[in-house]
């Protein structure tokens, strides 16, 4: 499902080179969920970006649903990401003027030729226990609500892969539980894989695998269960 091959990012700043990412190297198989964690500042949300074709590497190699990332352009990363895979985000990317329906609706209007857009995003929604704030537009939700959509969103296009760049990280204790429930919940129920990033240790224990990052390295892989 997804192969990191020595991946290494380097940026320059000025004179500056800063070596955010070290020859990192791992594999995920369909089904299976890995959290990444570490401390601010170890790389975890640029190797997530990278992992979805968000960001390119400076070296090394991403194989994402069988595709090598490095064999396609911009239009091409961005066509297999509707086609395959689905975003979670800590800061919700809904986008303001569409509705809740809208915003899950999103990603399927893109693809375009797709029948009972509207049905689909609307039974999502009902799953996610939002089948009453349909009609509501994101600045009339709370948080949980909001993610609640993104999470809706992010499952529209039955996704190979859902990537997660700290998805509770904005809530409240009680509403992160029910968010962590959900998003593993409709993860088992859809098979899909999930790579997270994540600062709590306790959502990161609820994975098959934790890959701890530290100073751009990967410094353990640990297995937790079989998938």
């Amino acid at each position: 499902m997804l192969e990191v091959n020595e991946v290494s990012k380097v940026f320059s700043i000025g004179d500056r080179r800063l070596e955010v990412l070290k020859n990192i190297s791992f594999k995920v198989t369909p089904g299976e969920t890995v959290a990444i964690v570490g401390p601010s500042g170890s790389g975890k949300t640029t190797l997530l970006g990278i992992c979805a074709g968000l960001d390119i590497p400076s070296t090394g190699e991403v194989t994402l649903v069988s595709v090598r990332l490095s064999s396609l352009n911009e239009d091409d990363r961005a066509y297999l990401r509707n086609q395959k895979v689905g975003f979670i985000f800590q800061n919700f990317q809904l986008l303001p003027t569409l509705t809740a329906l809208e915003n899950v609706m999103v990603p399927l209007d893109l693809r375009g030729g797709e029948s009972s857009v509207h049905e689909k995003a609307a039974s999502l929604l009902k799953r996610v226990g939002l089948g009453d704030r349909m009609d509501h537009f994101p600045s009339q939700l709370s948080g949980g609500e909001q993610q609640r959509v993104a999470l809706a969103r992010a499952f529209i296009t039955d996704p190979s892969i859902l990537f997660a760049d700290e998805p509770t990280g904005n809530l409240d204790g009680e509403t992160a539980d029910e968010i962590t429930e959900l998003v593993f919940a409709m993860n088992r129920e859809l098979g899909t894989t999930l790579v997270m990033v994540t600062h709590n240790q306790e959502l990161a224990e609820m994975t098959d695998r934790i890959l701890y990052l530290k100073s751009g390295e990967l410094v353990e892989d640990k297995l937790l269960r079989v998938s």
